[in-house]
């Protein structure tokens, strides 16, 4: 919160007293709003507890996991041959090197098409329960179709892929391996193309280390970012979990005209302009951020959250301006830091060649 010198010259005394009783008022906010989160367990270990990551993955019932499975879908997601012009790979839109998106607002299609969407990450996507900005698709199988065949994306045709990909006496050994008597098609490419997805995890972050109780493990001012993040700052309305993230859908208040969830919930006036919750997890490798790529920095999103949003209808009633000092966007700023983890190179694989 700033305190700024009164306009109207009013008195030192009178200054003072109001200066005082702001700054009570600032830290009973603040107390306030980390009390709140705390209130069930009203401790530290309780709170710091419901964002300790988990150990394995869920694969579900969509696909049984097996290391070749998992590294034909990875050359296939590096592969153009996916494409209809064999000149764009899924990889090319989800960068292991920018967080598995792309530096830049919208990502370019087939045909140099620019995109009217920011890339979401593929991180973590087997603990996603929509696919999509929009929660368009349920599945990571029925997500990677849609990329794969948009004319504006890689537009491609699975029946051109699947005989593409058996002229390839590799690619053909493997899909008859894991695969038997199904072939190359559209639900074993997508298939290969999830279970790799699943893989794609976020390592252990500055953040995950002070969980599993290494104190030295991020500086003091990301522990006081944290605090204002599950507390006053209110962040933790959405982004929950270990993956900081609800899975749901909110208007937050950008401008535009993509009406987003709205698509799929006509009839719901609170789904307009309304997109998923993205999670936080190596965020410093993601800029630039929302789901239309218009803020450049973290710094901007935080500017944003303090009262630059459209007052519509459909805002989300959880968006209320987020009153900072400077100090206190330092501390934030530091806690987000502290869940990009140090990831190793992730490496181009070899494709098959006919």
């Amino acid at each position: 919160m700033r305190i700024f010198p009164h306009p109207d010259g009013t008195s030192a005394t009178r200054l003072g007293v109001n200066l005082v009783s702001r700054i009570l008022l600032f830290v009973g906010l603040l107390a306030v709003g980390a009390i709140s989160v705390m209130a069930d367990d009203n401790t530290l270990p309780a709170l710091k507890a419901q964002y300790k990551r988990p150990l394995t993955i869920p694969f579900g019932n969509q696909t049984d996991y097996s290391p070749q499975l998992a590294t034909l879908g990875k050359m296939l997601f590096f592969d153009p041959r996916l494409s209809g012009a064999q000149n764009i790979a899924c990889a090319n839109c989800h960068n292991p090197s920018f967080g598995w998106e792309v530096p830049m607002p919208g990502a370019v299609g087939a045909q140099n098409t620019p995109l009217a969407r920011h890339s979401p990450t593929v991180l973590n996507a087997a603990w996603k329960t929509h696919e999509f900005w929009d929660g368009r698709m349920d599945t990571l199988e029925q997500q990677a179709a849609g990329p794969v065949t948009g004319p504006t994306e890689m537009n491609g045709n699975f029946d051109q892929i699947g005989t593409r990909l058996t002229a390839v006496p590799e690619y053909k050994h493997w899909f008859e391996t894991l695969f038997p008597g199904k072939g190359v098609n559209q639900a074993t490419v997508t298939t290969a193309l999830a279970t790799y997805e699943r893989t794609i995890v976020a390592g252990w972050s500055p953040f995950d280390r002070w969980i599993d109780g290494d104190e030295a493990a991020m500086p003091d001012a990301a522990k006081k970012g944290f605090l204002l993040f599950t507390g006053s700052a209110g962040c933790a309305a959405c982004h929950t979990g270990w993956n900081f993230t609800d899975d749901k859908f909110h208007d937050i208040g950008l401008p535009g005209t993509d009406i987003g969830r709205a698509k799929m919930e006509p009839n719901n006036p609170k789904a307009m302009f309304a997109f998923k919750t993205p999670g936080l997890r190596n965020v410093m490798n993601r800029a630039p951020f929302m789901h239309d790529g218009s803020l450049p920095n973290l710094k901007a999103v935080l500017a944003h959250y303090e009262g630059g949003f459209e007052p519509r209808p459909s805002l989300d009633p959880a968006m209320k301006p987020l009153v900072l000092s400077p100090d206190e966007e330092t501390d934030l700023l530091a806690f987000l830091a502290s869940l990009t983890a140090d990831e190793a190179a992730v490496p181009t694989p070899v494709l098959p060649t006919n």
